[in-house]
């Protein structure tokens, strides 16, 4: 039986990963801080593991705990991760630090952690759950954008490392989706930068994240899972899929559009939630 190890399973796309490849015949260690929150996805049969992503401690943990009870690992999801937002002026240092404590320094040592067992039968794939918001940019995301663009580099230099040993890398980048991850960011955002120097743009800012809910555009965590269990089965996977919400035709407008001309769209749409 194919093994898989999920970061940030507790709910959204994590938890929909998790429930998708549990009907895909995976075992599946689905792992986060709040493992209460994983009753039903242990119901359903996947294994709930503490495993918090800023803690070496408890990552070595977890991995353990898959060696000594499944002797080997198909493939990570690296898919915890959270978006600070508020002007670059007004978050504090520290909140900077946690994003890529988070989004980044976690992904680097799970993944460090597992790839010994992988290289072991030459097989494997790490696959990493980014965002268009690591190829697209706007304001007040500074932190998370750089998180994600990180992960995207890192991604590509993982995948060259890789190759050899049979182990594939993937990266998915999933537009809007409608989980817990737009609340958070606009709370951040509102308590960062809802007053002072940059309070109305913050507030529309603000606006456009809370829109998330009422959306068309937006699309479930389920349609993250889809792509997620497509790469996962295709015998030689792209090395990126983009992932419902929108993503496709941002991606493209980023791709054929200038800087100048993107940052002219995203005034438009910044105007446009005024």
């Amino acid at each position: 039986m194919k093994t898989v190890l999920i970061t940030g399973a507790s709910s959204g796309i994590g938890a929909a990963i998790a429930t998708r490849l549990v009907d895909d015949g995976w075992r599946v260690y689905a792992g986060a801080r709040r493992t209460d929150r994983m009753k039903g996805l242990a119901a359903n049969g996947a294994i709930p593991l503490a495993l918090d992503v800023t803690d070496d401690a408890s990552m070595e943990a977890a991995v353990d705990a898959i060696r000594a009870g499944s002797g080997h690992l198909d493939a990570l999801i690296n898919n915890a991760g959270y978006g600070t937002y508020g002007s670059l002026e007004e978050t504090p240092l520290p909140e900077g630090r946690r994003q890529f404590d988070v989004n980044v320094f976690g992904v680097a040592r799970l993944t460090q952690l597992v790839l010994p067992m992988m290289r072991e039968r030459r097989e494997g794939a790490i696959v990493n759950i980014t965002s268009i918001g690591g190829k697209i940019y706007g304001p007040f995301g500074s932190w998370y954008h750089a998180s994600k663009f990180a992960v995207e580099g890192m991604s590509d230099c993982l995948r060259l490392e890789l190759r050899s040993f049979g182990i594939r890398v993937i990266v998915i980048e999933p537009g809007a989706i409608r989980t817990e991850w737009a609340s958070i960011a606009r709370d951040g955002l509102l308590a960062a930068s809802g007053s002072g120097p940059y309070a109305e743009s913050a507030r529309a800012q603000a606006r456009l994240l809370g829109s998330v809910d009422t959306s068309r555009m937006v699309a479930p965590p389920e349609a993250v899972a889809s792509v997620v269990a497509k790469a996962l089965a295709a015998r030689n996977p792209r090395p990126r899929y983009t992932a419902a919400g929108g993503a496709a035709p941002l991606l493209f407008f980023r791709k054929i559009l200038s800087d100048r001309m993107f940052d002219r769209f995203m005034g438009l749409v910044m105007r446009h939630a005024v």
